[in-house]
């Protein structure tokens, strides 16, 4: 029973159809997919806005950013889409089907007249994503050229979005991390001394020259490129052989080797230098937890590929008519600066503001006390742009 002055957080489930012709996913009955929510918001108190945080791979109904915004008097919701913690065979045009579900049931059966999507971390490019195919609907197949047709979903636009320490989206941010010294798939750990900055015989070191950071960029591009051709070629070959649903799992190494991790002057902000928010750059290249560490064809092809994902949160910024509020925080680990601004600029309309957090980490975990200044941030925001309620 909560008391004057605390928080409800109120676990549902929203359960919507969607066939498909083969499982993703542990579990489930059938056609049905279960979007687990949590709604949080202050005892005894009602509301005609609420704002939704949604994420790939989901899990943050507890983040302190969440937590504060109803502690401020502020209706939230957490939903976590069908691949809660795996995202091994994760299809970002799912996801988007699994945020409409939510998004419908929060106006239709909670009665919320007015939706807010919170795009924090990940969550950013999927809102973003969401929202272009909520305003102008288009894609009716993945990028592995499977039939999902978001045309025939039912995704109700948002009022206004805000992108809250986000990235500009999985594919982009797998790409400038990636270890260009990885030459060979098959020979992962064999690399390229002149491109592997872990590697003191490396003859580039920090401070690096413009010429080696756009070699090194270009280098990363291209290995993503390299497998995505093979992903096609691959998922090509199964198909020829009749084996439409047939599916191939791999693994990625070394995918935490951007420069702004052993080069503080690339991206210089208020971070600790030589550090990542995996811990050590050098371990996590290669640890299990890294971007894209275990993954399949066709999830490849819908999320990490540079080329081929549909959730490219620039083009899908340019494409919105919704406010969109943009918070930079400046000591963040995960999201460096130029993710944010590039965002800020992405947006195509005058609609948008644009904030920094100064000093705030990725989670606001090392400085919570510079919640109530984000708060009140998005809070002002909300009534700037009437959306608040």
């Amino acid at each position: 029973m909560a008391g004057a002055g605390e928080i409800v957080r109120e676990p549902y489930l929203v359960i919507h159809k969607d066939p498909s012709s083969f499982k993703d996913v542990y579990g489930g009955a059938g056609d049905n997919i279960a979007v687990e929510c949590m709604r949080i918001y202050p005892a005894g108190t009602s509301a005609e806005s609420v704002v939704i945080f949604s994420h790939p791979i989901g899990g943050g109904a507890f983040l302190p950013l969440v937590s504060a915004l109803a502690r401020a008097g502020q209706h939230v919701i957490y939903a976590n889409t069908r691949y809660r913690g795996n995202d091994t065979a994760l299809i970002m045009e799912k996801c988007a089907a699994d945020f409409g579900a939510c998004i419908e049931h929060a106006r239709t059966r909670l009665g919320y007249k007015r939706v807010i999507l919170g795009g924090w971390s990940g969550g950013g490019s999927l809102s973003l994503f969401y929202q272009d195919q909520a305003e102008r609907p288009t894609i009716t197949q993945t990028p592995a050229g499977d039939a999902y047709d978001l045309m025939k979903k039912t995704l109700p636009p948002a009022d206004g979005i805000m992108l809250l320490a986000a990235h500009v989206s999985r594919a982009i941010t797998l790409t400038e991390w990636m270890d260009p010294s990885v030459a060979d798939e098959a020979r992962p750990f064999e690399r390229d001394p002149a491109l592997n900055i872990y590697d003191p015989a490396c003859p580039a070191q920090p401070p690096y020259t413009t010429a080696f950071v756009a070699s090194f960029r270009a280098a990363q591009v291209a290995r993503n490129r390299r497998i995505t051709a093979w992903v096609q070629e691959t998922l090509a070959d199964l198909r020829r052989r009749g084996e439409d649903n047939a599916e191939r799992a791999f693994t990625v190494h070394g995918t935490m080797a951007s420069v702004c991790w052993t080069d503080p002057t690339q991206e210089p902000s208020d971070r600790r230098p030589y550090t990542c928010y995996l811990g050590e750059p050098r371990i996590a290249n290669d640890g299990p937890v890294g971007l894209a560490r275990f993954t399949t064809l066709r999830s490849w092809l819908s999320q990490w590929g540079y080329d081929t994902t549909n959730a490219d949160g620039l083009g899908n910024a340019a494409r919105i008519s919704c406010p969109v509020l943009v918070i930079n925080n400046t000591a963040d680990l995960a999201c460096t600066p130029s993710h944010a601004r590039r965002l800020f600029d992405a947006v195509g309309h005058a609609r948008k503001a644009y904030r920094d957090i100064q000093g705030a980490d990725h989670y606001y975990i090392e400085r919570p006390d510079l919640l109530p200044e984000a708060v009140k941030v998005c809070s002002d925001w909300m009534e700037t742009e009437s959306l608040a309620g």
